[in-house]
């Protein structure tokens, strides 16, 4: 066992059921295959997927934290938990109803809210002049955190607006709260697409139906996990590695994969005594307009330019039938990328045009002026209920990510 690890944590992380010898750090020669590599990272998302529902500064998300850690530490990294305050939502009532029948749903956190009562008044289309405007959501809206509806959530002329989601997924796929530290406009209800037809005929009648969003914005505190590798050379800027570790639902294929190379990386990295010093950060606040990593760089302020690189692991890395699409900041990070995957077996289908600012946290960095390489994909279960072990994600892909991942993290960090 490493010195890291107290006798409490080990015996906690092996009731989660990781093999005592992954978690003391120290990897025997049959552990090295990429059956073994394939093992651990199964069992970490399974793990992360078992836990709950990641949203922001919950229960659930702060314990997710601290096992995060412990995994890290008996990786072989220096971890701790980089604490961070924000105004939680709590949603008290999500709904619309009409001849006492309820239809729940799950409000924009970046938007208003109701009271308890709600509102009541006439439903109709966006275009009309009903006191509830319906809208529909779908998965290019989806990926862009609804800025479509800006326009309208803006406008004076409805008092809230409906928004059914329809996705390549049936049911409920929220939106990213992409204003969440500048809340604005009227209160937004997103409900599942099986309620479409049913809301369209309402609208269509310019039917009164009562909406509810009764939430609040109460103090509270998140975790980012922080990890620091120390490098031969204390004098070289660090290599920086992240991933966001929260959302909306348990998010196995969005969450899991990034969470999986991340690891794995922070474990060959230590195993190889590098040169380079490295950082590896887990934000929370991925949901709320990355606001764990804007926390934790205004501690750095100077951390996006002074690094010697960023990587970046965004959504759906290995998620099952996705297709994965790479995002660099100039030609050499990409080329370093692109050949640490093909080494791996790993495939990219799309490069993102040089200049294009990026999607996910690499948006922070490219904004910053930063250098990164950021990898990021799509997936059938994106922000759905459904996004679950193991239907949602490709272990023998993630497991190809990760090796390539790992690998341009050592070369990384085994150069001055």
């Amino acid at each position: 066992m490493t010195s890291e690890l107290s006798r409490a944590d080990f015996l906690r992380l092996i009731a989660l059921g990781l093999p005592a010898w992954a978690i003391a750090g120290s990897l025997p020669a049959s552990a090295q295959t990429a059956a073994d590599r394939r093992r651990r990272i199964s069992e970490l998302i399974q793990t992360y997927d078992s836990q709950g529902i990641h949203r922001t500064a919950t229960i659930v998300d702060n314990a997710s934290a601290d096992w995060l850690r412990q995994v890290a530490s008996a990786a072989g990294g220096d971890a701790h938990l980089n604490a961070f305050p924000l105004a939680q939502v709590d949603v008290r009532a999500a709904y619309v109803e009409v001849d006492g029948r309820r239809i729940e749903g799950v409000p924009f956190f970046d938007g208003g809210f109701t009271g308890e009562t709600g509102i009541v008044g006439t439903l109709g289309t966006a275009d009309s002049n009903a006191d509830i405007a319906l809208v529909t959501i779908d998965s290019t809206a989806v990926g862009t955190e609804g800025r479509g509806l800006e326009k309208v959530r803006r406008s004076d002329t409805h008092r809230a607006i409906i928004a059914v989601t329809t996705t390549e997924t049936a049911g409920l796929t929220l939106s990213n709260a992409g204003s969440f530290a500048n809340p604005f406009g009227v209160p937004v209800l997103q409900v599942a697409s099986e309620h479409q037809t049913r809301l369209a005929e309402l609208a269509a009648a310019n039917a009164r139906v009562t909406f509810v969003a009764a939430a609040s914005r109460n103090p509270s505190e998140a975790m980012n996990v922080v990890v620091n590798i120390a490098g031969r050379r204390t004098d070289l800027p660090p290599l920086v590695v992240m991933t966001p570790r929260s959302g909306w639902w348990q998010c196995a294929s969005e969450r899991g994969g990034g969470l999986a190379c991340w690891m794995e990386s922070i474990r060959a990295v230590a195993a190889a005594k590098p040169i380079r010093p490295a950082l590896f950060i887990a934000s929370s606040g991925h949901e709320l307009g990355h606001y764990g990593l804007d926390a934790f760089l205004k501690q750095r302020p100077t951390l996006i330019k002074s690094a010697s690189a960023w990587i970046h692991l965004g959504a759906n890395i290995g998620a099952a039938g996705g297709q994965m699409r790479l995002q660099a900041s100039d030609d050499e990070m990409e080329g370093r990328m692109v050949r640490s995957l093909e080494e791996a077996g790993a495939t990219v289908r799309t490069r993102v045009p040089r200049g294009t600012v990026p999607a996910g946290e690499a948006r922070n960095i490219h904004v910053g002026g930063g250098r990164y390489v950021s990898m990021l994909g799509s997936g059938k279960y994106f922000h759905t209920q459904q996004d679950r072990w193991p239907v949602a994600v490709d272990a023998d892909a993630v497991t190809r990510f990760a090796q390539a991942v790992s690998s341009l993290a050592v070369a990384i960090c085994g150069s001055a």
